[in-house]
Order: C-alpha cells, then sequence, then structure tokens
C-alpha cells in the first residue's frame, strides 16, 4: 500500500511539474510574442504544446493555434498546416484559421485542398471583413494556378549557387557604371555580430557584394569594408540614379518592444560607403518603412509601411524627395495596393513598376506583379512560382537580371535566381564628356521624340545614359552642362527583329577653355580649306546653331617651324578662310573673330590626348623646348598637334540685349506635333 502511495505521489508531481514546465514556456512564448521573436516564440510554444496532455483538449489547441502563426510569420509552411490542423482537430479553429491554412497550402503547391480551405473561410467570414476579400482572391488562384502553371511564360529563371549559401539571400540590386557590382542581404555566417535573431533564428542581415570582372565573371559574394553594416539588420537596397546614394531598410533591436524597421541613406565617397543616416519619412513611430525604391528620375521615394491610411497590411506608399528631406507621403491605392501584403517595389529603367502582393490573384506565396500605364500584369511562370517571389533588379534596359525566391526550401529561406525573358528591346547609350578631357555627371540629357515623348535624363558616373527608345519615332537628343555648350544628336528608331542598342557621343565644349576643331585640312604651306573639311566645319555650323547666344575667337596655330612672322600670317589667313566658310553657311559675322596665333601658343595637353600618346602626360605644353628633348618620332607627332585649329567662347548674351542694355523678348519655341514629321529640331525644345 504505501508503495502505490508513492507511485500516485510521484505521477502527481510530475505531472505538476510538467503543467508548471508548459505553463512557464507559454509565458516565455508570450514574451518573445509580443515582440515579433517568432522563431524563439514558436520554440517555447512546442515545448508547451508536447508537455500539454491530451485530454485538456482545449488548451491543447490553443498552443497549436500559438505556435501554428509563429510557423507561418517565419515561412516554415510544412510545420505551420501541421500546427494549423493540430488546431482544427482539437476545435479551435476558426474562420482566420482555414483562410491562413488556404495560403499555407497554396505556398505548398497543393491547390486542391487550399481551395477547399479558401472557401470555408469565404462561408464563414463576414461580408465586411477584408479577410473574405481575400479569401476569394486565394479561391480565384487555386483555382487556375495549376493552368498557369501549365501555361508557362517566356521567362527562363536559373538559380545562381555563387550569390547563394545556406541561409538567406534576398533583395538583389544591381549597382555600378555597367552594372558590374551585385548587392544583396543576407543572414549567412559572414554577417556581423555573434547573436542569431529571435525573429528568424539566423544573424541579422548584413549587405553584401558581388563584382564582374572584364570578362564578365561574378566575384565570390564579400562583406562591404565601410560603417555600412553594423550588429544590427541592413538590407533591401536601392540606389539613386547617379549611384551616389544608397537607400536601406535598417531595423533596430529592443528587447522590450517591437521592430520596426526604418528607411536609411548611405552616400558614397570614392569607393567606401558612409555610415547610414535614418530618413525621417513620417512622424510616426509606431510604424514600420522599409523596401525603398527611387524612381528612374529620381524625384520620387516608393516604400512599404503599416502606417494607417491603407488599404489593409502592407500597403507601397511614395513621397517626393527635397534634397535631403522628404514630402508627405502618398497611399499608391488601387490598383497596386489590396488588404493584403504589397512588398518589395522596384523599377525597371524603362518606368515599368514592379512589385510583389500576396493579396492579388496568383500562384501562391508572394507573387510579382508589374504596373504598365495603370494596368497590373502578372508575368506567370516560372517568374512567379508557388513560393514568395520578389526583389527584382534590371540588368540594363533588357528584360533580364536577377530577383529573389525560397521556392523549394523547406526552411522558408530565400535564394537569388537570375532571370532572361527574350523580348525585343531597342536602347540608346549615350556618353556625355568634355571634348578631350573628362566625362561630365553633372550633365542632363534631354530627349524628345514625334511620338511626344519628352523626358529629361540623368547622366551616371562615367558620364554615360541609357534609355529604351520605340522603333518607327524621330528622336532628338540635347545634353546641357553648366560652363559648357549645348550638343545635339538626332535618331531614327527603325524595326527590328532582334534587341539593339544605339550609341551617340556627346562632346561638350567648355565655355571658358580653347576647343579644338578635329579633321580641318589646309593644302600645304597655304590658307586654302581642303574638301574633307567640310564634314567638320558643317558639324560646327551646327554648334553655332544650337547655341545662338555666343561668339567665338576662331584661332588657327602652327608649330615651331619657320619664322615667327610667317607663321603668324599663314595662321591668320587660315582663321579667315574658317570664318568665311561660317559666314557663307549662315553664320552671322559679328559672332566670329579669326586669330592666327602662329606658334605662339603650344598645346596644352588634356587626358584624352594623353591616352592616345602613352610618352605625353596629362598637363604637357608642346613647346619647341619641351619637343626637342624627344625622339623624332614623338616630334612630329606633337608638331601635328600643335599644328590645329580651334575655337573659344567669348560671350554667352549675344542677340540677347538691344543696344540701350535691355532684354530683348525671346519668342516661345513652337510646340511640337505628334502628326507633323516635318518638325524642325530647334522647335522641340
Amino acid at each position: 500500500m504505501r508503495k502505490v502511495c508513492i507511485i500516485i505521489f510521484c505521477v502527481i508531481c510530475a505531472v505538476l511539474i510538467t503543467s508548471c514546465g508548459a505553463d512557464q514556456a507559454m509565458k516565455k512564448g508570450d514574451k518573445f510574442f509580443a515582440v515579433g521573436e517568432y522563431f524563439d516564440a514558436a520554440a517555447q510554444y512546442r515545448k508547451a504544446y508536447s508537455h500539454t496532455p491530451n485530454k485538456e483538449r482545449e488548451k491543447k489547441g490553443q498552443r497549436a493555434m500559438k505556435m501554428a502563426e509563429c510557423y507561418r510569420r517565419i515561412h516554415f509552411t510544412s510545420k505551420a498546416i501541421s500546427a494549423y490542423q493540430n488546431a482544427i482537430r482539437y476545435k479551435q479553429d476558426d474562420s482566420l484559421t482555414h483562410f491562413y491554412l488556404g495560403q499555407l497550402q497554396m505556398r505548398n503547391g497543393n491547390y486542391r485542398e487550399a481551395e477547399k480551405q479558401f472557401q470555408m473561410a469565404a462561408d464563414s467570414l463576414p461580408f465586411e471583413d477584408p479577410h473574405r476579400q481575400l479569401a476569394l482572391t486565394g479561391l480565384k488562384s487555386a483555382k487556375q494556378a495549376a493552368q498557369w502553371k501549365k501555361d508557362g511564360s517566356a521567362y527562363t529563371i536559373k538559380r545562381i549557387d555563387l550569390f547563394n549559401s545556406r541561409r538567406a539571400e534576398y533583395s538583389p540590386m544591381l549597382g555600378g557604371d555597367e552594372d558590374n557590382q551585385l548587392y544583396f542581404t543576407s543572414t549567412r555566417n559572414q554577417a556581423q555580430g555573434d547573436e542569431y535573431s529571435g525573429i528568424t533564428g539566423s544573424k541579422n542581415a548584413d549587405i553584401f557584394l558581388s563584382q564582374k570582372d572584364d570578362k564578365g565573371k561574378w566575384s565570390k559574394p564579400q562583406t562591404i569594408d565601410s560603417e555600412l553594416n553594423s550588429e544590427l539588420d541592413e538590407g533591401a537596397c536601392c540606389f539613386s540614379p547617379d549611384g551616389r546614394s544608397m537607400y536601406l531598410t535598417i531595423c533596430k533591436t529592443d528587447p522590450n518592444y517591437p521592430r520596426y524597421a526604418t528607411i536609411a541613406v548611405s552616400s558614397r565617397s570614392d569607393a567606401a560607403w558612409s555610415k547610414p543616416k535614418e530618413l525621417t519619412i513620417s512622424k510616426d513611430t509606431l510604424s514600420s518603412f522599409a523596401h525603398p525604391a527611387i524612381s528612374p528620375d529620381g524625384e520620387w521615394l516608393y516604400f512599404v509601411s503599416d502606417m494607417p491610411g491603407g488599404l489593409g497590411g502592407l500597403d507601397i506608399w511614395r513621397c517626393r524627395l527635397i534634397g535631403n528631406e522628404t514630402g508627405a507621403p502618398e497611399n499608391l491605392g488601387e490598383p497596386v495596393n489590396t488588404p493584403g501584403d504589397e512588398m518589395f517595389p522596384t523599377f525597371r529603367p524603362n518606368g515599368d513598376f514592379y512589385f510583389s502582393s500576396d493579396g492579388h490573384p496568383g500562384l501562391g506565396g508572394l507573387d510579382i506583379y508589374i504596373l504598365k500605364e495603370r494596368k497590373l500584369e502578372h508575368p506567370g511562370f516560372p517568374l512567379n512560382s508557388q513560393g514568395d517571389d520578389f526583389g527584382m533588379t534590371f540588368e540594363g534596359k533588357r528584360n533580364q537580371g536577377y530577383f529573389c525566391s525560397n521556392r523549394g526550401d523547406t526552411r522558408g529561406y530565400d535564394h537569388i535566381y537570375s532571370f532572361f525573358n527574350p523580348e525585343i528591346v531597342q536602347t540608346v547609350k549615350g556618353w556625355v564628356y568634355e571634348q578631350d578631357g573628362y566625362e561630365l555627371t553633372a550633365a542632363q540629357v534631354y530627349m524628345v521624340g514625334n511620338d511626344g515623348t519628352n523626358q529629361k535624363l540623368s547622366v551616371r558616373g562615367d558620364g554615360s545614359f541609357t534609355q529604351e527608345i520605340k522603333p518607327n519615332v524621330d528622336y532628338v537628343f540635347l545634353a546641357t552642362c553648366k560652363g559648357f555648350l549645348n550638343h545635339q544628336e538626332q535618331l531614327r528608331v527603325e524595326p527590328v527583329t532582334k534587341s539593339e542598342e544605339y550609341v551617340l557621343q556627346f562632346p561638350l565644349a567648355n565655355i571658358s577653355a580653347p576647343v579644338l576643331i578635329e579633321n580641318i585640312f589646309y593644302d600645304f604651306d597655304k590658307a586654302t580649306l581642303r574638301p574633307e573639311s567640310a564634314t567638320a566645319l558643317d558639324e560646327l555650323v551646327r554648334l553655332l546653331n544650337e547655341n545662338p547666344n555666343i561668339t567665338i575667337e576662331l584661332s588657327a596655330h602652327t608649330d615651331y617651324k619657320g619664322s615667327d612672322a610667317y607663321n603668324e600670317r599663314l595662321s591668320q589667313r587660315r582663321a579667315e578662310s574658317v570664318v568665311n566658310y561660317l559666314i557663307e553657311h549662315g553664320i552671322a559675322s559679328d559672332r566670329l573673330t579669326p586669330k592666327g596665333y602662329g606658334e605662339g601658343k603650344p598645346k596644352t595637353i588634356k587626358r584624352k590626348v594623353a591616352e592616345r600618346y602613352p610618352f605625353l602626360k596629362e598637363g604637357d605644353v608642346l613647346s619647341e623646348a619641351y619637343i626637342t628633348t624627344l625622339s623624332e618620332e614623338q616630334q612630329e607627332q606633337c608638331n601635328q598637334l600643335n599644328r590645329r585649329t580651334e575655337f573659344i567662347v567669348l560671350r554667352t548674351t549675344y542677340g540677347l540685349f538691344d543696344k540701350a542694355g535691355r532684354l530683348i523678348q525671346i519668342p516661345k519655341p513652337k510646340e511640337s506635333s505628334k502628326e507633323s514629321d516635318q518638325t524642325q529640331p530647334s522647335e522641340l525644345w
């Protein structure tokens, strides 16, 4: 009898200890859940669930439900499905249980079961509940997903193992002047800090970088050696059009409060990124701001937030960038936002807007959608899958680049994939630079087409720009930069059967420095212009017509051979020959001053000239004393450089004022007409 009592006592103690352990685990789990640490919370709820006797059905089901909520939020799909099914088995389910289970079955590719669960949710949810609308959308998705997969699309995708690890990689973003840098976010072991996140069970994310070499091969991803990363969560970055500013998401850590994401800005100095500074979008301190994207014109910041005033869940918003500050946030509304979650906005360089959502009909999880002229497109399978698909970045103007997806990963980790769509894309690539000098990164390019196109294009750090163009359109491009003369190019785009890129050069003449006129030829020892000079002279006529308010000094120069007086007379006659040509072709004579300098102003070498002649360096002056120190071949090359024709701008106000000094009213240029193909280039501005 005594032994029986002891056994009963031990059993009671074990039950009490187990019960206390389960309750304690629930308290810990609730504490983790309150601050968003769902990975740690799930571990505690699982412990509590396993220690709860089966006969306590209500408590068992409630703890299964808590566990399911955590697994769903950290994308442990299979575990979440099992936990929800246990909640149903213990009769602790509600309408939202079936709605979430439908979403999870979509992620699992089990469309028939998803249809069943969405139907149950739609039948039981109140009519005005936004989850009912999402359940009906899910029902439509479940019925059509199998056919969408079967239909497929022109996209081809490939997982890029070089960029991926055993942890998560997401939000790739191409950067650099030639798209030769790939930034992405990762929780791999090389991320800073030693602690693991209670939200994901991984390390806090950092931004990593891979670079492409001259042969097109990507390097192994490396950490970024600057103050960009820290022990906090950094990621989901994007760049301003000029590539000098990085916008990124940072999640601060506080053990007592939920995590709120913020957007910060880092500036590039040489090759290093500065420590990010938080960007104040709103005074709302209880909302998250994440996933930044900059519009192609650099004027708008797009972002994701759960701030009040949205359509439900996470919405995409935008605000105007005003220097280092922002304007009032605007919700994008329909057709982009839904009662579900819309995230990861980005732009294709042609202006098409991409984002991911679980609130529109799709294949499961987050699907990628495209907004073109207020019309929403679903790019189909295989770009989209039953998993989460998001984070597009484009390589140039073509429909190719990288994105991320957690398809096929049982742990819910995201990985980087490449994508390619063989659509025909015609682009123009232009280079804006000082004649014989450096690239002009402060330049602006204006593009006008006879189809009504009128755009301002930004120039990248190497002085280049790339823009998509349309067939059967006549374009005019005008490059401008403060301190330089304008330069204009025209382009007629014909239909093609494969993608094609046109290349245009925009050498801008410096207002304050001599500008070389290349390919001007005279008869030997004479001032007579040779016929092959016409092309260069006609270009000069065009330049003067494009800049009607300038006057120039047209100068001719000789080498040091011959007497000073003879060289001066010869160069003067040559300068006058060029001026006479310009006058004959419609340039007013009072805009032109001929001047012959003989050998008196030897050429000063600029960077581009130094690149062509390795024995010269930038800043060298080709005086007689300098040239005579060189080899015979090098002396002749320098003498050729000295025998040149140049111009320098004297005034930039010609024709703007009358004799009394009053500003003359300049008539407005004629507006371009879509119907007329006869519009002159000067009328387009």
